[in-house]
């Protein structure tokens, strides 16, 4: 019984140990970047989208800005959750763009007039990336402790699967 018991603590340990190593090769140890960037956020071209989570439309607009990201080189795609849904079947209101100088037809145009804003960059996997609550409270942190303010807005610029950048414009 006494070798059992040393057994299933050893293995618990191993796995322990194994999950907190796999957890920091994925990136969950990586601490947030943030740093102060003196110019005017991109100006965005997208598509506003209101419904809910699951709507086949919301998967139809991202394709569409993909499509659009893939005829202009140099863009990403950017997204920003003015109403984010608590639940599978609550209404959500997103705006899903490109970064773009001038409008393109057909979609809607987002211009920034900040001169200044926040950038936090997170690199992981998806797996174990930090929450877009944390990122924002970690944003505010940082505007509080250099006495800024922020505008309320945060757009998330998704450069890959593994890395993705928020924006937080200040007032």
């Amino acid at each position: 019984m006494k070798r059992i018991a040393i057994l299933v603590v050893a293995l618990i340990s191993a796995f322990t140990i194994i999950g907190f190593w796999g957890f920091g090769k994925l990136g969950g140890n990586t601490p947030i970047d943030i740093q102060l960037i003196e110019k005017k956020p991109d100006n965005l071209a997208g598509i506003t989208y209101r419904g809910i989570p699951g709507d086949k439309k919301l998967g139809e607009i991202f394709e569409t800005m993909e499509s659009q990201k893939a005829l202009h080189p140099g863009t990403q795609l950017h997204t920003i959750y003015e109403v984010e849904p608590a639940g599978k079947l609550d209404t959500m209101h997103v705006f899903v763009g490109i970064n773009q100088l001038h409008p393109l037809d057909n979609l809607e145009f987002r211009k920034f007039e900040n001169e200044s804003y926040l950038l936090a960059q997170i690199k992981s996997s998806s797996w174990v990336m930090p929450s877009p609550d944390k990122v924002k409270e970690k944003l505010r942190e940082f505007a509080a402790a250099n006495q800024l303010e922020l505008s309320g807005v945060f757009i998330d610029i998704i450069l890959s699967d593994n890395e993705v950048q928020v924006v937080a414009p200040i007032k």
